[in-house]
């Protein structure tokens, strides 16, 4: 499986947001983007001016850069919103958010998504009870995702379950803490996003 192997924090200062890839990291004072608040590489301190193209492609790489996902499958999501009733940029990030390991990542049973997509891969989650271990899994209202009983055992997802209380859930997502489970309420509206983009420009630079 294809997948970027290079440094994240590259990626924050790459869009001039804050994507949390780091987990913990970026809310410490070590954030890469809080201590050097601009742009990678010689030129990053440049002014530069910025087209319509070149804005539209920094918000299609930040959502890409946010959910993990490569150029091919990203497209692929496009191409799923775009024959999906609704608007197609709200549309194309509730199919980000309803992947599997995104959701893991917002019950906060993984400190980043990059995480998420790991333990889900390693196989220490089930869906409605079976287990999955596709981080792209689509789940649909009704859904269950748990830890696996088994999974406990692992210092590393023990602690993450015993702190995920902490962390704030969705309110289309409904949180079991006593079970170490989650469950999908309703598809999510974009107020309930708060993925830092502007879809719309990414729906116009694929309609090019």
């Amino acid at each position: 499986m294809a997948r970027y192997t290079g440094p994240v924090c590259r990626l924050c200062r790459r869009e001039g947001v804050k994507l949390y890839l780091k987990g913990e990291r970026c809310y410490s004072d070590k954030c890469a983007i809080d201590r050097r608040g601009y742009a990678p590489g010689q030129h990053g301190q440049g002014r530069r001016k910025q087209s319509e193209y070149g804005i539209q492609l920094r918000e299609k790489q930040k959502a890409r850069r946010t959910y993990g996902v490569l150029e091919k499958q990203f497209r692929h999501y496009y191409e799923e919103a775009n024959r999906q009733h609704g608007v197609t940029g709200e549309v194309l990030l509730q199919l980000l958010e309803r992947r599997l390991d995104n959701v893991v990542y917002r019950l906060g049973y993984a400190a980043s998504r990059a995480e998420a997509r790991q333990l889900v891969r390693h196989g220490h989650f089930t869906v409605n009870g079976r287990r999955v271990d596709i981080p792209s899994y689509q789940l649909k209202e009704g859904d269950v995702v748990a830890v696996r009983e088994k999974s406990l055992e692992s210092p590393r997802l023990k602690e993450l379950v015993e702190t995920a209380d902490s962390r704030t859930v969705p309110a289309w997502l409904d949180r079991d803490s006593a079970t170490a489970s989650g469950k999908v309420l309703r598809i999510p509206t974009r107020d309930e996003i708060d993925t830092p983009v502007q879809e719309q420009m990414i729906v116009e630079l694929y309609s090019r």
